[in-house]
């Protein structure tokens, strides 16, 4: 994989998503090296002014009023590192750490926030020594930035705290530090304050999250058609003419990836003559395109904001392009607390309808001829009974997620910091919720791989057949007497996950919107 270009305008999602999982390197551009420097001239002729200037020569919130001597400032910048990484709780997931310190990383590379070269060099080459500082799940509030966060980071930057290597050893930061051949860097005016005055944290999961939603709603229509298969539904009602009555564009693309999915079914075509007498599939069913299109929707608005995030430059204060060193709000995380609370509704909703679908074939009186629960032998058997259950408290565990952090504000730092947004905790519940996803569409995809072998010797559509056979190639058997069946959800779970049930439908439809 080639090194990613760190430069003056913004990264893309997909460079982001690289860095965090998949270990691509970076390297600062020649040109952002530059705007740096230019940054850092500002803040060193203001260095020895005696009008007090907020981060370079003051305290910080409701301590700004006490003007900092020049022999106290190095010491004032790293007092702020140190007293601000005071996270707790359960270590933070390597790729959110690395889109974190990227993140920030990006904005250092605008000039925008007044450090010198070689404190944006570290981060690079912390970054490509696979280095990861030992974040911790609580301590930002979402305002003046991802302050704790930020903070273990910058602290791992100074050869302090605590760090996993490579290979996720944990060790001391000076340990790692050392071992890749990287000095610890000695902070001065404003550069302790720049480290950690920054949205990544939620931003950087933010993009993580939506390059899972890209790949889980595309596995949500596949799961969709086929328990439209399995349960004898129709496909008339995703025609393109209908769809466009309500011209919703996520509609439109999940409608269409159902047409593609169920293309050339024999189960669909057994039951579209004269003699069935259903008139109607139930709303799980009939309405799969606007639940999965809403979302869709959902995350095609949060991407548009993440897309200005990075274009954005967040710090207080900040240089401003006519050289001018200015107090601001921009660090304030409205914008993406807002939007990470709405795709955990969405979430919510889509998991919520695919727990419906699942239900219904293994009911007697909705599944149109299925064995019971999908048992073998009804009573001795309780087939996917339970597996219903477990995707039912996964979907009540994602309602109480997809309650809203944003709308919620404690006020910090002696009422300087009065109101906050709370996204990083929106975006940590949305990481959890997405997990959750996963687990609900995989067991949807379980049960219906089951229901429609139930139904041979009609068969399903080329593509779906597909994806059952790569499930069963996963190790997942077909129906049978009852056996243990938790190690088949966790299989299904890392179909659905590894995008490998997405390939297998693709393989056949081509890519799905």
């Amino acid at each position: 994989m080639s090194e990613i270009s760190i430069s003056v305008g913004p990264l893309a999602p997909a460079d982001v998503v690289a860095v965090a999982r998949e270990g691509a390197k970076v390297a600062l551009a020649p040109e952002a090296l530059e705007e740096i420097s230019r940054g850092r001239k500002v803040i060193e002729d203001l260095a020895g002014d005696v009008q007090p200037h907020y981060g370079v020569s003051t305290g910080f919130g409701a301590l700004a009023t006490r003007h900092i001597p020049t022999e106290l400032r190095a010491q004032l910048q790293r007092s702020l590192v140190r007293s601000h990484a005071a996270g707790s709780g359960p270590e933070v997931e390597r790729e959110v750490v690395r889109a974190l310190m990227l993140l920030r990383l990006s904005t250092l590379a605008t000039g925008r926030t007044g450090v010198r070269p070689e404190v944006a060099q570290a981060y690079a080459d912390v970054l490509n020594a696979g280095i990861t500082p030992v974040v911790h799940e609580y301590g930002s509030l979402g305002c003046s930035g991802d302050l704790a966060p930020l903070a273990h980071c910058a602290l791992a930057v100074m050869g302090e705290g605590t760090v996993r290597d490579a290979d996720g050893v944990a060790k001391p930061a000076a340990e790692a530090l050392a071992a890749a051949g990287i000095t610890p860097v000695e902070l001065r005016e404003k550069e302790g304050l720049a480290l950690i005055n920054g949205t990544d944290g939620m931003l950087g999961m933010l993009l993580l999250a939506l390059d899972d939603l890209r790949r889980l709603l595309r596995t949500a229509d596949i799961s969709a058609a086929m328990s439209v298969e399995a349960q004898l539904g129709t496909d008339r009602v995703f025609a393109e003419h209908l769809q466009a009555l309500r011209p919703h564009p996520g509609q439109a693309d999940s409608a269409a990836n159902l047409r593609a999915l169920l293309a050339d079914s024999p189960i669909v075509a057994s039951h579209r003559g004269p003699d069935c007498t259903r008139v109607q599939d139930a709303y799980s069913l009939r309405c799969s395109p606007q639940v999965h299109g809403a979302a869709r929707d959902t995350a095609g608005h949060a991407a548009t904001v993440a897309e200005r995030e990075l274009a954005s430059a967040i710090d207080n204060p900040v240089v401003t392009l006519d050289g001018t060193v200015e107090s601001n709000g921009n660090f304030h995380g409205a914008p993406v607390a807002a939007v990470l609370d709405f795709l955990a509704i969405s979430v919510a909703d889509v998991a919520s309808i695919a727990e419906r679908r699942t239900d219904r074939m293994l009911d007697t009186a909705r599944s149109h001829g299925l064995n019971a629960f999908l048992a073998d032998d009804p009573g001795v058997d309780s087939g996917h009974m339970i597996a219903q259950y477990t995707q039912a408290a996964i979907v009540s565990e994602l309602k109480r997620l997809a309650a809203p952090a944003s709308v919620d504000s404690i006020p910090s730092s002696a009422m300087q910091e009065d109101h906050v947004s709370m996204g990083w905790s929106a975006a940590r519940k949305l990481r959890r919720a997405l997990d959750g996803l996963t687990r609900v569409v995989a067991v949807e995809l379980l049960t219906a791989a089951r229901a429609l072998d139930l139904r041979a010797p009609l068969e399903p559509s080329p593509a779906t057949g597909a994806v059952v056979a790569g499930l069963r190639a996963a190790g997942v058997a077909g129906p049978g007497t009852d056996r243990f069946l938790a190690p088949e959800i966790e299989a299904a779970v890392q179909y659905v996950a590894s995008g490998r049930a997405l390939a297998a439908a693709e393989a056949v439809t081509g890519p799905l919107a």
